[in-house]
């Protein structure tokens, strides 16, 4: 079996006496898109914050390659392959989408830049932004603000942002927020494509686009995990159903 690329145990976060998540013991794979889903405040993000290192945990431990990355800076996890997308898109507006990625891709440079050379004399950062941006489909974009693109390609944005850092796995919180039909079906099916080469973690409420997505789900309630499981098996499982997904999800 292929080992997983990231994956905790017992991970907890405590606020004061509030565990946001408790005991959390989950594994990601690539070319897998593992869903966690949940009502509101039952630590989804939390969990997310944890795993990019925006939050440090009370306890557990989180592996990446074997190696424990708890408790090391977001920096570091970063330069280690985590990439992570937040709720709200997180972009430079007033520069040009290929700005955008190329100020992401130079973060792996080794050392500094030096600020009095032309930014564009670094060709490997320059291929890295470009690579990018092809990959979410945004390259005919490129010299363009990026206030001139839609709330969806803003979304592509930050994604191609992500992927300029050569991430093995992505946290991705909501990603398909605030889109309509048309703008939604063109992420699904971008997130499709980016599964076959990393392993991601999907924190996303439209439903539809989680059973589209996600070859494994986790459910969470109050900080712990529900359930864990295949999509079909979460999607009939009572204890869910009452939980999370209603009524109207209940099968005969």
């Amino acid at each position: 079996m292929t080992e997983a690329v990231l994956r905790t145990e017992r991970l907890t976060k405590h606020f004061g006496g509030l565990a946001a998540v408790s005991e959390v013991s989950l594994e990601f794979f690539t070319d897998q898109i593992h869903a966690v889903i949940g009502p509101n405040g039952a630590g989804k993000t939390t969990l997310t914050s944890l795993l990019s290192g925006d939050l440090a945990c009370t306890s557990g431990s989180i592996y990446l390659d074997g190696e424990n990355i708890a408790g090391l800076s977001p920096d570091r996890i970063s330069q280690r392959g985590v990439g992570r997308s937040y709720q709200k898109t997180n972009i430079f507006l007033p520069f040009t989408v290929f700005e955008n990625c190329r100020i992401a891709a130079q973060s792996r440079l080794p050392s500094s830049m030096r600020f009095i050379r032309p930014a564009h004399a670094y060709p490997d950062v320059v291929r890295e932004a470009e690579r990018a941006l092809a990959e979410v489909g945004l390259e005919r974009r490129a010299g363009q603000t990026a206030a001139m693109l839609s709330h969806g390609e803003q979304r592509q944005l930050e994604i191609a942002m992500t992927l300029a850092t050569r991430p093995r796995i992505l946290l991705l919180d909501e990603p398909l927020a605030g889109m309509g039909g048309e703008e939604s079906a063109r992420m699904v099916q971008l997130l499709l494509q980016l599964k076959q080469a990393h392993a991601m973690l999907l924190v996303e409420h439209d439903m539809d686009a989680v059973f589209a997505l996600a070859d494994r789900l986790t459910v969470m309630v109050e900080g712990r995990v529900l359930e864990s499981g295949a999509p079909e098996v979460i999607r009939a499982s009572a204890a869910v159903q009452e939980a999370y997904l209603g009524a109207e999800e209940r099968q005969p």
